[in-house]
């Protein structure tokens, strides 16, 4: 039996972009951080937008477009919206 094709959506697809470079950049801030405490600190405040993320690409690869992928990117940006609110970066 045929596999479904997955939909695919160019406006997901440039969101997916831009929350690659910032996840990247964020990360990388973090990693920068001298004091092992605070960047414990940061990297766990962080975790739970990362984790969104990584779960939105994953399925987003697998499934493409669907309610799921467009649920995730909003609780991405809220997560993320809420440490860069909390967190000086």
């Amino acid at each position: 039996m045929a596999k479904k094709r997955r939909k695919l959506s160019k406006d997901l697809e440039l969101e997916i972009s831009k929350a690659i470079k910032k996840v990247e950049l964020i990360s990388a801030i973090i990693n920068d951080i001298q004091e092992e405490d605070t960047q414990s600190e940061y990297r766990e405040a962080f975790l739970p937008a990362k984790n969104s993320f990584l779960l939105l690409v994953g399925l987003y690869d697998t499934e493409g477009f669907t309610e799921t992928t467009q649920n995730l990117i909003i609780k991405y940006k809220e997560q993320l919206a809420t440490f860069e609110s909390e967190y000086e970066i």
